[in-house]
């Protein structure tokens, strides 16, 4: 069946569709992970976006129900070279392919991937529109459509992604807030096996309400958009910082920064994928981690602040972690609970422990 994306800036990729049929519009970017698609279509930070996957080959370990990210899908459409129709996994349950077609996601294969993503990487994400099936296929139409397509910036992309009820996690030593602009499920089990309870309040929950459940830290989670559109959210943890041991992670981190009176920035493309090399400066050690994230911290914002860079994107030099000089804040741009194979970036939660414990800053 027939499929096609247009991007803005003219360029269109035609291809075959899977999953759902219908029209599609979103921020088109990609992501470098040559594992862990299923994660990737259940994370609440690709809200709104038409994700590539460079890896040639996607499906062929089918769809397991255990390793959803998020109860749904959250990507607007999936691009593909080729999708595998045929998974060999024991525990699969069903293909990607059905999977979409489930969740009304529409799906593109056949597409130059390397193309679009060299396309990408030199002009930056830009907005598509994805036509699969039945539908108006002029080319020239759909690229106009994409143009008058609304950009993500300036959206509250968190209401959309985030919990409206408290979920309690009971048992552990520790009481633990955490936060929820979109987070995943596994962030909970970490902190679990750290003899942690784990009590996740919706984003616009109040200082006051949170310092009233008497935490022993708080954890500030990952999500989707700029987190300049969440001003509430850095209100709220402005008035927090001091009170409590704080852990943020990438869309955490950033908000983390701006209530610290940092600066923040749209990159080029972003970080999207489970191999890239970061640097904890402070051990001179490089782990390997997974990141899905389109904005960073402005470094030169953060000079006059209390707060120093701990950890750096050595691909291209940008900040992934800082600290405080004198408060119990640590904070990380990539996603230590993705475990994307190593599973060498967990000790940022046995630090925050160590916080808690009152063992660290």
């Amino acid at each position: 069946m027939q499929a096609i994306l247009a991007l803005e800036d003219g360029t269109i990729f035609p291809g075959e569709a899977f999953g759902a049929t219908g029209t599609q519009w979103g921020e088109v970017v990609f992501n470098t992970g040559m594992n862990g698609y299923q994660e990737v279509l259940t994370d609440a930070c690709c809200c709104g976006q038409i994700v590539v996957m460079t890896y040639p080959l996607i499906g062929n370990y089918g769809i397991t129900k255990e390793d959803f990210n998020n109860k749904k899908i959250h990507v607007r459409s999936l691009v593909v070279r080729e999708v595998c129709e045929k998974p060999s996994n024991w525990r699969y349950s069903e293909t990607v392919d059905s999977f979409l077609k489930k969740e009304n996601v529409i799906g593109l294969s056949g597409v130059d991937t390397r193309a679009l993503t060299r396309r990408l990487r030199s002009f930056g994400t830009m907005r598509g529109v994805i036509c699969a099936g039945a539908g108006d296929h002029d080319a020239q139409a759909l690229v106009e459509r994409a143009k008058n397509c609304p950009h993500l910036t300036g959206q509250d992309l968190i209401s959309g992604v985030a919990p409206t009820e408290i979920r309690v996690y009971h048992g552990g030593a520790r009481r633990v807030i955490l936060l929820d602009f979109g987070a995943g499920s596994n962030i909970i089990r970490c902190l679990q096996e750290r003899d942690c309870e784990v009590v996740v309040v919706p984003p616009k929950t109040t200082a006051k309400d949170i310092l009233a459940a008497n935490p022993d830290g708080i954890v500030l989670s990952g999500g989707p958009g700029d987190p300049v559109d969440a001003p509430y959210a850095v209100e709220t943890v402005r008035e927090l910082i001091g009170k409590k041991p704080l852990l943020g992670i990438c869309l955490g981190h950033l908000i983390l920064g701006l209530a610290l009176g940092a600066m923040t920035y749209k990159m080029k493309f972003g970080h999207r994928g489970a191999n890239h090399p970061v640097k904890d400066l402070d051990t001179g050690r490089v782990y390997i981690t997974s990141h899905n994230h389109g904005f960073s911290i402005e470094e030169t914002s953060m000079k006059e602040l209390d707060i120093y860079v701990s950890h750096r994107n050595l691909n291209d030099g940008t900040v992934e972690g800082f600290k405080h000089n004198n408060l119990p804040v640590l904070s990380v741009q990539f996603h230590p609970e993705a475990l994307p194979g190593p599973q060498d970036s967990v000790y940022i939660f046995d630090q925050f422990i160590a916080m808690m414990a009152g063992e660290g800053r």
